[in-house]
């Protein structure tokens, strides 16, 4: 029997009837809204909950993004930025039902793009789930509020917008996913960098509790706090823009005016990478995420890792942002673990494993150390298209060269297909002591994937180094 190439399909689910579209095995829809648009009076407001769609909702097309100002002129992952109000909406990438159709529901992944809290885009070709759809998974990629209008503390404003919003599709997913041959009892929150860092959050939130299985965070970090410094980068803002640093002051500039400014005044103070991002202290983060995770989330097994080298690469040809580090230094300091990678991502890991000591599900650490030719390392991001088994997306071959290793791709999504499916991953769990246990994909030299110990223990990265072992970016 002849597969049918492209034809609409349409789904009847809670929300309404959905219209997207059949290529091969995998169908697609996209832009599918799951709250109000956050515009007039909604637009510092909690999100609101999105009614039936009256007439069939066409998503064949990516919707609207947050993103109107990328935060860098060149990003590793493609990031479009698509205009229109409707930015709080995911898309659904699911199998094509097949005869006899009596198959189990599938695993859901919810991806959570990155972008420092303040950029990035659910629209990138990066995160096409095209790849967890054969492999039998439905995968969701979300849009939620960025920068001033997701994670300014302002008076008069419910905090942690951009959490709310997550929160919120996360309950779509679990009312609607069902009709779109999805589990929402078998949810994986997943996401990298400020993705990854969101789903730590959510997984020490109490506001979270039941809305997800499962959490993988990719590069992600523990990067909340008590606004206090947020606050300071707000008032500047102000200042910069010519408005006072209220709801109605930031409500009567663009979207596009304060992401452009956001943009422009955390180049100009040289200000930390997350200016602004979750604020601990109110009903999502009654505490820091730290502790959070020690009191909730203990019935969810969650996978997280870093990259070997994250921000810290070597001056490769192409290296675009090149460390200004010798060679030498940058081996030192991996060696001693104070790089930014080190201190920022790394450091997490460990942390994170730390706190959930006492779970019941377990904790299990991996680090990509696959060195790009053309970025001199191993990367911040360069790993999505290894977890996503997309190596062919538009943008690769310009952040990993003309041969990425397939093998490398196969071994990394298999890994992280099993963990959604369910299956208790291959290696020991991580305490967060010294030596902790963790899977290495990619390290020169060495296999594929190797299991490891001592991966985030930089005593042990010492005694590599002075061997040879450790390589720099």
């Amino acid at each position: 029997m002849n597969d049918v190439t492209d034809i609409a399909v349409t789904v009847e689910a809670p929300a309404g009837p959905v219209v997207g579209r059949r290529t091969g095995p995998v169908q697609r829809f996209l832009g599918i809204p799951y709250a109000q648009p956050p515009t007039g009076v909604r637009r510092f407001a909690a999100p609101v909950r999105r009614g039936r769609f009256p007439e069939p909702f066409d998503a064949t097309r990516h919707g609207p993004t947050s993103q109107r100002v990328p935060l860098f002129p060149t990003t590793t992952v493609p990031e479009p930025s698509v205009p229109g109000d409707d930015i709080l909406n995911l898309s659904v990438l699911a199998p094509a039902p097949v005869p006899p159709y009596d198959h189990a529901p599938f695993p859901v992944l919810v991806w959570i793009h990155g972008g420092g809290f303040l950029a990035g885009s659910p629209a990138s070709p990066w995160y096409d789930g095209r790849s967890f759809a054969r492999d039998g998974v439905v995968c969701v990629t979300v849009g939620y509020r960025l920068g001033v209008d997701g994670f300014a503390p302002l008076d008069d404003v419910p905090t942690n917008l951009g959490l709310r919003d997550l929160l919120l599709a996360l309950d779509w997913v679990r009312e609607n996913i069902g009709a779109f041959g999805g589990d929402p009892g078998r949810v994986t929150v997943a996401g990298q960098s400020a993705g990854g860092a969101a789903v730590l959050a959510l997984l020490s939130s109490p506001a979270a509790s039941g809305l997800f299985q499962r959490a993988v965070s990719l590069s992600g970090g523990l990067f909340d706090g008590d606004g206090d410094a947020a606050r300071d980068f707000v008032e500047r803002l102000g200042e910069r823009v010519g408005v006072p640093p209220t709801r109605a002051g930031f409500g009567s500039r663009t979207v596009e005016q304060l992401q452009a400014a956001v943009v422009a005044l955390r180049d100009e103070l040289g200000a930390d990478i997350l200016p602004l991002g979750p604020i601990t202290g109110d009903d999502i983060l009654p505490v820091p995420v730290a502790d959070g995770l020690a009191r909730h989330g203990h019935d969810v097994p969650v996978l997280l890792g870093a990259t070997g080298d994250e921000f810290d690469c070597g001056a490769a040809p192409e290296n675009p942002h090149p460390s200004p580090y010798t060679l030498a230094e940058l081996t030192a300091a991996r060696a001693a673990g104070t790089r930014v990678t080190d201190t920022l991502f790394r450091a997490a890991c460990p942390r994170v494993a730390a706190a959930r000591r006492g779970a019941d599900a377990g904790t299990w650490l991996y680090s990509f150390e696959w060195p790009s030719p053309v970025l001199g390392g191993a990367a911040h991001c360069v790993d999505i298209p290894f977890f996503f088994d997309l190596l062919d997306a538009p943008g690769c071959a310009e952040a990993l060269g003309p041969y990425p290793p397939v093998e490398l791709a196969s071994a990394t999504h298999a890994d992280l297909v099993g963990f959604v499916h369910g299956r208790e991953p291959g290696w020991a769990r991580a305490t967060g002591g010294p030596g902790d246990p963790a899977r290495e994909y990619g390290r020169p030299g060495a296999a594929i994937v190797a299991d490891t110990t001592g991966v985030f223990d930089p005593v042990v990265q010492v005694v590599q180094a002075a061997s040879g072992v450790v390589g720099a970016c």
